[in-house]
C-alpha cells in the first residue's frame, strides 16, 4: 500500500515538459516538415552569406562564356557550376542572391500584411457593429478579385519596382490575415478568462492586445510561414511579367523571364531558376503543415 502510494506521488511530481521540447516533438513527427526546415535553413544561410558563397558577382559578366551550358555537359567549365545566361553571367552566383532578395520579399511582405491584418483583425472582432461590417465588406471586396490581377494594377498605379510589388503583395495577402483575426477573437472574447479580465477592470486596448490576442497566435503563425511561399510565388509572378524587381536585379522571377527565349537551345537558364522557385515554395508548405500539427490542439494525437 506505501509503495503503491509513493509511487503516485511520484508520478505527481513529475514536472510537465518543456513547451519547446513538445512542440518539437510533435513537429518532427512529419518528416516532411523537418525536410522544409532543413532546406529554409540552408536558403537562410545561402542568402545571408551569399558574398562569401556565391563564386562570382551576380553582375560580372563574361563575354567569352555566353550561354555555357552546365559543367557537366559537353562544353561546360567548372568555373561555370550551372551554367551561364545569355550575357555570361554566373547562374548560380544570381540564384544565390536572389535567394536572399526572394526571402527578403518574403519577410517584409509577412510583416506588413500580419501586423495590419492583426490589428484590423482584432479591432473588428473586438468592438463588432458597424465598424466589424466595414472591415470585413471591404475584405471581401479585395477577395473577390484575383489576388494577381489586384497586385498588377496596385503595381501598374504605382510604377514597376521591387518596392511597389512588395506593398502590392502585402495589401493583396492582407484579408487573409484580417478574417482570421477576427474569427479566433469572436471565438475567444466570451471566454471565462476574458470575462475575469474585464470584470478585474482591463480596458480595451489591453483586453485586445494582451488577453485576447496571445491566445490567437497559433493559427497565424502557421499563416504566416505559409504566406511566405504566397509571397514568394506572387514576388516571382510580378517580376516574370516586368513589373517587379528590374534588370539587372538577380531575382528568380526575372531571371526566367530574361531567358524565355533561350529555353529550347539553353534550357538551363530556365530550368534552374524555376526549380529555385519551386523547392523554396514547396519547403514552407510543408514547414506551415508541420506548424500545424504542432500548435493546433485538434491535430495532436
Amino acid at each position: 500500500m506505501g509503495n503503491s502510494t509513493n509511487a503516485i506521488l511520484m508520478e505527481n511530481e513529475v514536472s510537465p515538459p518543456h513547451p519547446l521540447k513538445e512542440f518539437w516533438k510533435y513537429f518532427s513527427e512529419n518528416k516532411g516538415a523537418v525536410i522544409g526546415l532543413y532546406f529554409i535553413v540552408c536558403a537562410v544561410l545561402c542568402a545571408v552569406f551569399a558574398n562569401f558563397i556565391a563564386p562570382h558577382s551576380p553582375f560580372d559578366q563574361y563575354r567569352d562564356a555566353i550561354l555555357q551550358p552546365p559543367f557537366w555537359l559537353d562544353g561546360g567549365d567548372s568555373k561555370f557550376i550551372l551554367g551561364t545566361d545569355d550575357v555570361g553571367r554566373d547562374i548560380l552566383s544570381r540564384l544565390i542572391f536572389g535567394a536572399r532578395l526572394s526571402l527578403l520579399v518574403g519577410v517584409i511582405v509577412v510583416t506588413l500584411s500580419l501586423a495590419a491584418g492583426i490589428f484590423l483583425g482584432v479591432t473588428a472582432g473586438y468592438f463588432g457593429g458597424f465598424y466589424e461590417t466595414v472591415i470585413m465588406r471591404l475584405m471581401d471586396i479585395m477577395l473577390a478579385l484575383p489576388s494577381l490581377l489586384l497586385a498588377m494594377a496596385i503595381v501598374a498605379i504605382l510604377g514597376p519596382s521591387l518596392q511597389n510589388a512588395i506593398l502590392a503583395i502585402a495589401v493583396v495577402v492582407l484579408p487573409h490575415y484580417v478574417r482570421l483575426t477576427r474569427a479566433s477573437v469572436i471565438s475567444e472574447k466570451n471566454k471565462d478568462y476574458v470575462t475575469a479580465s474585464r470584470v478585474s477592470g482591463a480596458g480595451p486596448v489591453r483586453m485586445m492586445f494582451d488577453v485576447i490576442l496571445p491566445n490567437c497566435m497559433a493559427p497565424l503563425i502557421v499563416q504566416a510561414t505559409l504566406g511566405f511561399s504566397a509571397a514568394i510565388l506572387d514576388a516571382a509572378a510580378l517580376g516574370f511579367l516586368g513589373m517587379g524587381a528590374q534588370p539587372p536585379t538577380p531575382e528568380w522571377g526575372a531571371m526566367l523571364a530574361n531567358s524565355l527565349q533561350f529555353i529550347q537551345r539553353a534550357w538551363w537558364v530556365v530550368t534552374f531558376p524555376g526549380v529555385a522557385i519551386l523547392l523554396t515554395v514547396l519547403a514552407f508548405n510543408l514547414a506551415g503543415d508541420g506548424l500545424r500539427d504542432a500548435l493546433d490542439p485538434k491535430m495532436k494525437r
